[in-house]
């Protein structure tokens, strides 16, 4: 008997997935264990492994969204039983593993019925009308005939082949070219909702990082007694998480008609993969310790760079923070888009010495800078400045809410 591949439950806020790519062809052969297909939900991709070694029958295509619980491929024992799985009508796509045991049994061996229309799939249906591709003449490789991704693409290179030697837009030679999918096509998305839905200003400045940088590394000096490495990261979600206390406002969301003010203060760190921007969440940050907020943000960094973050990691947030220091930015302005349905966000930049002036005189100080980004449907600037004013005396005598 078939096994089947389905849409897991990766959290409680986690309702559909999208198929991102399948790691084998229809009909190869795959092993017990293997990655089989990758899929993706809230920026987050996840493996999903084969529970059989077999020869993989796939039902939904990449790029398609199936929600949890779906069967979206099975894994057939024999060549034999994968040919019966080919012949079989395409209402296995709309099947959860529970409805497909109850499918009656001379569903099975039943044939296609005589199509009246081309069979292909959306996706593919859409890049062959963009390259005007005459799918009538393509042979679909795909289940009961269905005309995949693949049989476009491989249509398309013969064409190009035929054509011209390179492709030319605007004439500029193409070196390559990407497609927009999984967390990077999300982000786009992100980032360009964000921009339209929320009225965004950015006020920017310094931030005299002296006692903080001495703070810092009293703290390092006693990290075996600690039991974690300090870094300037968790620092700034302390006593960001402090701020937000004072000033709520801050940390809430207009959802509708309403301003929702969250009691809870979950803060994001932007986190960079080589794939993008992934922000887990810091849960409660005002009720952890300095501590408890270095260990969590370690544990989620690590799980973002293994691909091992859940939906419910990176949901839940209420202000986000990120610190382009750490990745050695260097002394920099930007203004940073606001992570929905929040409504800030602090940027920070790389410590660097500079002159300033100190009582009357010309002196060298470490120098950090900050660009705050609010929606001001939500925020005025009166507030915006209250709260980085709070931020920054914290941050420039942390004395007063670290040991």
């Amino acid at each position: 008997m078939a096994a089947y591949i389905t849409i897991p439950k990766l959290g409680q806020v986690t309702t559909e997935a999208t198929l991102v790519e399948w790691k084998a062809k229809e009909g190869d052969w795959v092993e017990k264990g293997s990655v089989v297909l990758k899929i993706e939900t809230e920026k987050i991709e996840w493996d999903i492994e084969a529970e059989a070694s077999g020869f993989l029958h796939i039902l939904v295509e990449e790029d398609s969204k199936a929600p949890v619980g779906r069967v979206v491929g099975l894994i057939a024992e024999t060549k034999e039983e994968l040919e019966t799985l080919k012949k079989e009508p395409p209402r296995q796509i709309f099947t959860t593993v529970g409805e497909a045991e109850k499918m009656p049994a001379e569903v099975s061996g039943a044939e296609p019925k005589p199509r009246e229309h081309i069979r292909i799939s959306p996706v593919a249906r859409k890049t062959a009308e963009e390259h005007m591709i005459d799918i009538t003449k393509i042979v679909g490789t795909g289940p009961g005939g269905r005309i995949v991704m693949e049989d476009i693409e491989k249509a398309l290179a013969t064409k190009e082949k035929a054509e011209v030697p390179s492709e030319v837009y605007q004439g500029k030679r193409v070196k390559a070219s990407i497609p927009l999918k999984g967390m990077r096509r999300v982000i786009a998305e992100h980032m360009h909702r964000s921009l339209a839905e929320s009225a965004q200003v950015t006020t920017m400045g310094e931030i005299d990082m002296t006692e903080l940088i001495n703070l810092r590394k009293g703290l390092l000096a006693r990290e075996d007694v600690i039991g974690t490495r300090i870094t300037y990261t968790d620092i700034f979600v302390f006593i960001v998480a402090k701020v937000l206390k004072e000033k709520p406002m801050v940390n809430s969301s207009l959802l509708g008609n309403e301003i929702k003010i969250w009691e809870d203060i979950n803060i994001g760190v932007a986190v960079a993969l080589e794939e993008g921007l992934i922000v887990p969440v810091i849960k409660n940050a005002d009720q952890k310790s300095i501590v408890e907020i270095s260990k969590s943000v370690r544990t989620l960094t690590e799980k973002a760079r293994k691909g091992k973050l859940l939906p419910d990691d990176v949901t839940g947030g209420t202000f986000t923070i990120t610190n382009l220091g750490a990745a050695g930015a260097g002394w920099r302005f930007e203004t940073a888009i606001i992570n929905q349905p929040e409504v800030a966000i602090l940027g920070t930049g790389g410590i660097a010495d500079r002159a300033v002036v100190r009582d009357g005189q010309i002196v060298i100080r470490p120098i950090m800078t900050y660009s705050l980004t609010y929606d001001h449907r939500v925020i005025d600037g009166a507030l915006a400045v209250q709260f980085m004013t709070r931020v920054i005396e914290l941050l420039e005598t942390p004395g007063l809410v670290l040991p």
